[in-house]
């Protein structure tokens, strides 16, 4: 069993494939809460920080997540909506932390169904869970964008890098990239520093950076200084393009 807290098609926003019709399976659950991403919330009378999808992260939330208990209904159901759309999108599983679930029998059945498929799968993963991918070989086939969280996250380093987990997705999968989440006042102080401790373990991945924000204001505040800073250091710079286009983060 694993939890789903939405599903729709839209285009994907960061990274790598920015632009790309993509369908999105959103997993709910995730060992990491961000709350240094400043995203303010409120669930059961309290008020909370987290990251933008702070409705797929804390567990409070759960009793509005779906349980999958059975992968072959999932999987009936994306093989009525892709004959909807007309076409094989890509598929980005997302979270919360997808990869809580790597293991988990039912979720497997799902991802082994996308990649016989012959569609390209992302998974947008903290990069902080362990995959066996011999055990599992069908995550060799995906793609994983490594959205590692750096300090302005206000996690523990030792918690949100871990080494093996991302030594080993960037040795054994097909494709992979870097993704890093930045604010202004991160990028005047240790971003690089950062960013090129954690490239050493994958010196052959692309780098993309993204501002911070859970909406367009929150962004406007963050984008010009990580422009500058791709600019300078030869990164990637990734936009958000579901938040400058409906200003939100759910079901985009």
């Amino acid at each position: 069993m694993f939890y789903l807290v939405e599903e729709f098609f839209s285009i994907q926003g960061e990274g790598k494939y920015a632009g790309t019709p993509s369908y999105f399976l959103r997993t709910g659950g995730c060992n990491l809460s961000c709350p240094g991403f400043k995203t303010k919330y409120t669930i059961n009378g309290e008020q909370k920080y987290g990251c933008d999808t702070y409705f797929a992260v804390d567990s409070a939330f759960a009793k509005e997540w779906h349980k999958i208990e059975n992968a072959s209904l999932l999987i009936e159901k994306l093989k009525k909506e892709f004959k909807k759309i007309g076409y094989l999108p890509d598929v980005v599983i997302t979270g919360g932390e997808p990869l809580l679930y790597y293991n988990n029998s039912e979720f497997y059945k799902v991802v082994k169904f996308l990649i016989e498929q012959n569609i390209r799968v992302t998974f947008e993963t903290n990069a902080t869970v362990t995959i066996d991918f011999e055990k599992f070989p069908a995550y060799k086939e995906a793609t994983f964008a490594l959205s590692i969280k750096l300090s302005n996250s206000l996690e523990p380093k030792a918690k949100r890098v871990n080494k093996t987990a991302i030594k080993a997705i960037a040795h054994n999968t097909k494709e992979s990239f870097f993704k890093f989440t930045l604010s202004k006042e991160l990028i005047a102080t240790t971003a690089y520093e950062e960013i090129q401790e954690i490239r050493e373990l994958a010196p052959f991945l692309e780098v993309f950076c993204m501002p911070v924000g859970e909406c367009r204001k929150t962004i406007w505040g963050h984008d010009a200084a990580v422009f500058e800073f791709c600019k300078k250091h030869n990164f990637k710079y990734s936009d958000r393009l579901h938040i400058r286009v409906f200003d939100k983060t759910q079901g985009v």
